[in-house]
């Protein structure tokens, strides 16, 4: 069960009375064939593997409309439910060092949606910043934004960063011009000096951490790989994952 969803049987469970607790019998919209428990399992094993949903209509004896249902209905739920896991901008320590890095979900090249096209990563889809403290431990996701924004953009949309906690923060060179810790960028009248190197490397030997964080991130698949839903769900999509992934490191 781990393997194929992301998450014990006893965690399910509990995501299952979550749901039942807080969302009135008249929002209860999963198919009756699958139930709660195996419309969340089935949404869960789309979710961690982006599996096709033909293969998950195979796998769990029913038709694709029937998935379809499942993970159009469950998929907000997982997101309301455990929405007090997720911190936001404003519960972040000002006190604390944290590292921050953007990162592309991709999706399908929708036809008349060019903003979605990241020139940095050569495809589309929706960009987040996300924030781990200087041992690794994921403080914070943003909201997402069109995948052809910088990542300054998103940071500053978000309003994580202040001038008070920037000095605070380290990021790569997109962030230069935030007051955060970053490396020198190359001027273009002389190379750089060895002692910008030197602190270039200090730098990049402090984001390692952040590589990895957001590396067990895109272990959930569907943020990984080509989102295939309809565009108008994929936020929703993210929510819900990066809620999943807070309730587990709860």
């Amino acid at each position: 069960m781990y393997h194929t969803t992301g998450l014990y049987r006893d965690e399910i469970v509990d995501v299952c009375d979550r749901i039942r607790a807080q969302v009135p019998v008249d929002e209860h919209t999963w198919p009756p064939i699958l139930g709660l428990y195996m419309s969340v399992v089935v949404t869960l094993a789309y979710t961690r593997r982006n599996r096709v949903q033909d293969e998950l209509a195979e796998t769990y004896g029913v038709s694709q409309p029937t998935i379809s249902r499942a993970i159009s209905s469950v998929t907000p739920l997982l997101e309301r439910v455990l929405r007090p896991f997720v911190p936001t901008a404003d519960e972040l320590d000002p006190d604390e060092t944290y590292i921050v890095d953007g990162t592309l979900l991709p999706c399908w090249s929708w036809a008349g949606h060019r903003e979605l096209y990241s020139g940095k990563h050569k495809t589309t889809g929706l960009g987040v910043q996300v924030a781990c403290t200087a041992r690794g431990r994921l403080a914070w996701i943003s909201d997402p934004v069109d995948g052809c924004r910088h990542d300054t953009h998103g940071l500053r949309e978000s309003g994580a960063l202040t001038a008070e906690t920037a000095p605070n923060w380290t990021g790569d060179k997109a962030y230069v011009g935030n007051r955060m810790d970053t490396p020198f960028r190359k001027p273009i009248y002389r190379d750089l000096l060895d002692w910008e190197k030197d602190y270039n490397t200090s730098v990049n030997k402090t984001r390692w951490v952040i590589e990895q964080v957001i590396a067990h991130l895109k272990t959930w698949r569907i943020l990984h790989t080509d989102y295939r839903r309809p565009l108008a769900t994929f936020t929703g999509t993210i929510a819900a994952v990066v809620a999943l992934h807070f309730y587990l490191r709860s």
